[in-house]
């Protein structure tokens, strides 16, 4: 028996948890606040679950049944797990609505965890069985589980978010988690029964990401192989990433807040001695708290590692966001990704990329020979920040990430205090 809660009261979700094992051996009770973690994700169906139980007091505190429109945003859901709702007394108005919303009870909170509800947990798991069996007859969850040709037991594809040479990437729900995940898949396992490229890569994105704070980086929750292709299952960010964001002018307090928490995430990566090598906004990972994460270590450098999987002197990353020395296939070191950071800081703050010409090896060009744009006259003051970062030697920059945080850190203490003068 495994059920997900919707509701804000943890000594429901121990009582919930308490009664529901004593009835059924095995079981799992997953609690979700809405509060701390967001509404839903649309998407998400709770179908690896027997049992959802949404209790209105969350909601409907102010005396607004809320609680009954978000029922509704449930239940129209094709495929969504059945609902229990609790009312604060069986029997009431409010039960009556639960039920014409789509609800398969309606039980009083009132009464605490009764036989009632105990029924009715039993009956919904039923219900739930029985779509499941159809389900699996008519063959719509093997093909659920279907991620670019491999199976995938215990997620359900919802759409493919991106393809490349390598692997793609896919939005996922995840049956054991009740929540969206992305899915990595790799093209294939085996080349003349050795690792290829592209698990190798995988392999090594896992490595990286376990070994780094996942405050900082993006969390991996599994990884494994089927029908000859490699996966791993990650956080999936349903804010978007940094790209996406920068649609929109930034104001230039809130870029070089950004600009400071990458900083951070890159301090924590580089102390595993782990190079990001393809720092990009589109790898950088916006989280609903406001904190950002860094994705996509399929290219980084392994200092500990005796050999890397790119061959020496290979270019690799993407053109407007190199270094100079990265560029040209030298040695790099932490003090690279502080170049890129500065690319995207400066791209933040004006709406555009420092370097832009014709071809991949112009832009490598002006990297190393064309000096730093100026930022608009409004923003001069910023000038010496950007400077640094964007120096055309690795000496002349940053000696570390972190001391580039601390720097960014200075600059937006010195924004905030000229604002509350003003």
């Amino acid at each position: 028996m495994r059920l997900f809660v919707i509701g804000d009261d943890p000594a429901l979700h121990t009582q919930l948890r308490s009664s529901v094992e004593i009835r059924w051996l095995e079981s799992q009770v997953i609690a979700y606040n809405p509060i701390e973690q967001g509404p839903l994700a649309e998407e998400l169906r709770a179908q690896g679950f027997d049992v959802v139980v949404l209790d209105h007091a969350w909601c409907d505190r102010g005396g607004e049944r809320r609680s009954i429109d978000e029922l509704k945003r449930l239940t129209v859901r094709a495929g969504f797990a059945p609902v229990i709702f609790l009312a604060e007394h069986t029997g009431d108005a409010l039960c009556e609505a639960a039920l014409n919303a789509g609800a398969c009870a309606a039980v009083g909170r009132s009464q605490g965890l009764s036989d009632a509800l105990l029924a009715a947990i039993a009956g919904a798991a039923a219900l739930q069985s029985g779509a499941r069996a159809q389900r699996h007859h008519s063959g719509q969850i093997a093909q659920e589980q279907r991620f670019s040709g491999a199976r995938i037991p215990g997620y359900r594809r919802i759409r493919t978010l991106a393809t490349g040479h390598f692997a793609e990437l896919h939005v996922a729900e995840s049956d054991a988690r009740g929540e969206l995940v992305a899915i990595k898949v790799a093209r294939d396992v085996t080349t003349d029964s050795e690792l290829d490229h592209a698990f190798r890569r995988l392999l090594q994105e896992h490595d990286m990401a376990q070994r780094v704070d996942p405050g900082y980086v993006v969390k991996v929750h599994d990884l494994g192989i089927s029908d000859e292709h490699a996966y791993m299952v990650m956080e999936y960010f349903d804010a978007g990433d940094l790209r996406h964001r920068m649609r929109a002018p930034l104001r230039a307090i809130e870029a070089l807040q950004t600009a400071q928490a990458i900083a951070l995430g890159l301090a924590a990566v580089h102390a595993t001695g782990v190079l990001h090598r393809d720092l990009k906004p589109a790898n950088v990972m916006l989280r609903r708290n406001g904190g950002v994460a860094l994705i996509d270590f399929g290219l980084a450098k392994d200092a500990a590692l005796e050999a890397d999987i790119t061959d020496a002197g290979q270019i690799i990353g993407t053109p407007h966001y190199m270094s100079p020395e990265q560029g040209h296939g030298e040695a790099i070191d932490g003090r690279s990704d502080l170049y890129s950071l500065g690319v995207i800081l400066f791209e933040m703050l004006t709406g555009h990329k420092p370097f832009v010409a014709e071809n991949p090896m112009a832009i490598i060009y002006l990297h190393r020979k064309a000096p730093v744009p100026q930022l608009p006259e409004a923003q001069a003051d910023l000038q010496p920040l950007l400077q640094k970062l964007l120096a055309k030697e690795p000496a002349d920059r940053f000696e570390s990430a972190q001391q580039a945080a601390t720097a960014i850190a200075e600059v937006v203490a010195g924004l905030r205090a000229r604002e509350q003068a003003a």
